[in-house]
């Protein structure tokens, strides 16, 4: 696969989202989650989608630490893949944990900051290690290095005991092995259905490429057998092995913006709307991009508005919270 290909398809990788469960107090606006459980911390791996700034100091392309980027951010640009706040931020206050979950490798990121969590993620890592050497970002067996580190230095600031405690208690993607219980795995979305995509593959109608869209429906099935088969074939005490579907999801946000409150489903709000992201997606974007990007499904031509991700946190929570607990 070239790296232009790479490039396209390495934004909609698998997010991973690790929520500690302690005993904390949890606001009053929070989910409600069942008795006696509470979550304190996010702990995310991943790519562009959930990256908060890992990125930034990397010699890399996959950046968003410009303008338009973060422009509906009370902070600005940060290094989010979005016009303001990402899915992993939209989570953590969903749960009552705190609103922003910071970049592991900002420097600005504190002892405090690790124990209510931190993300790991790097914009264009992708699955295939190849895509995360060839973007120069972080790997996934590279960002699980980063949370080894991690936990070494919750171990040194809190000691062994809530250490092992805040790890035997987390809900993990991929990372029984180092003390994961509660595993959810995220599916892939309607990847042709994003406007650059539409704009590669959809003709001159600029529909959903209906060939990356079936690739992604094999995927998810395959994904979620493989789940159903680990159940079936391997006891795993206290383990919660859970198949997290966005496909369907964000689909029908896609199909139907009306209903949501979108006016816009087909193009980006940054630029023209019809293929730009990271590096193209700048400051000379700005003239040619949208006043309001609340009314757009997508912010660029990968990734969801907030707006978007506001309204889907919420319904992949709600569909599996039970699972988790």
């Amino acid at each position: 696969m070239g790296f232009l290909s790479q490039f396209q398809t390495c934004f909609w990788t698998i997010i991973l989202f690790l929520f500690m469960v302690l005993n904390c107090h949890v606001n009053e606006t929070a989910l409600v989650l069942p008795k006696n459980v509470t979550v304190s911390a996010v702990f995310v791996f991943g790519d562009s989608i959930v990256d908060p700034g890992n990125n930034n100091n990397l010699p890399t392309i996959a950046k968003g630490n410009f303008l338009p980027y973060g422009r509906d951010f009370k902070d600005g640009p940060t290094g989010r893949f979005s016009n303001g706040r990402v899915p992993s931020d939209l989570i953590a206050e969903e749960f009552g944990v705190k609103g922003l979950v910071p970049a592991y490798l900002d420097p600005k990121t504190q002892l405090q900051d690790l124990l209510t969590g931190v993300s790991f993620a790097s914009g264009a890592a992708g699955y295939d290690p190849l895509t995360a050497k060839t973007a120069n970002v972080i790997p996934m067996s590279g960002q699980l290095e980063l949370f080894k580190e991690c936990i070494k230095k919750i171990k040194g600031g809190v000691g062994e005991e809530r250490a092992a405690t805040i790890i035997s208690e987390a809900i993990y993607i991929d990372l029984y092995g180092l003390g994961a219980r509660r595993i959810g795995l995220l599916g892939l979305p309607p990847i042709g259905c994003v406007p650059s995509q539409r704009t590669i593959g959809g003709g001159k109608n600029r529909d959903c490429y209906e060939a990356e869209n079936q690739l992604a429906i094999a995927y998810n099935a395959k994904l979620s057998g493989v789940i159903d088969s680990l159940k079936a074939v391997y006891t795993l005490p206290d383990t919660k092995l859970i198949f997290l579907d966005i496909y369907y999801p964000l689909l029908s946000l896609i199909q139907n913006p009306a209903k949501y409150g979108f006016e816009v489903a087909t193009k980006g709000c940054c630029g023209t709307g019809l293929i730009e992201a990271s590096i193209f997606c700048n400051p000379t974007s700005i003239p040619l991009s949208c006043p309001d990007a609340s009314k757009y499904v997508f912010w660029d031509g990968y990734h969801p508005s907030e707006k978007a991700y506001k309204i889907l946190v919420p319904i992949i929570i709600n569909t599996h919270l039970n699972e988790f607990f």
